[in-house]
């Protein structure tokens, strides 16, 4: 999983015409990678201020806003990719348009559940 975080900070100090040509290099990348199988879907999140936190008050579920951290960076996008090796990973984080602006956290999927049953099929 690649994981990028971002903040509104940022994305200010980026023009509307940089933004539009992130946005276009981002769509080549997910076209590139979803081409070769590699990419298994990409899915940018709502602004850190449209979270909601769930949590558990005498068995109801009790929601505040979030985010769960106090944090400047917030998840602002996240990549499924199913790759032979860690170098491969690094390769593809490497290759995402927004390395050049921030780093990307890669990290190893350990456990799956089965779409059918539900249940953890273990290491994938």
């Amino acid at each position: 999983m690649l994981i990028i975080y971002g903040n509104q900070e940022l994305w200010n100090s980026v023009s509307p015409d940089e933004q539009q040509r992130l946005f276009e290099a981002f769509d080549a990348f997910n076209k590139k990678y979803y081409d070769t199988g590699e990419l298994l879907g990409a899915y940018g999140v709502a602004d850190a201020a449209a979270t909601k936190l769930v949590r558990l008050a005498d068995g109801q579920p009790a929601i505040t806003d979030g985010p769960y951290l106090e944090t400047k960076e917030y998840l602002a996008s996240w990549y499924l990719i199913d790759v032979d090796s860690e170098q491969r990973a690094v390769e593809i984080a490497a290759a995402l348009p927004s390395a050049v602006h921030q780093p990307t956290e890669v990290w190893p999927i350990l456990h799956e559940a089965s779409r059918e049953a539900g249940v953890d099929i273990g290491v994938v």
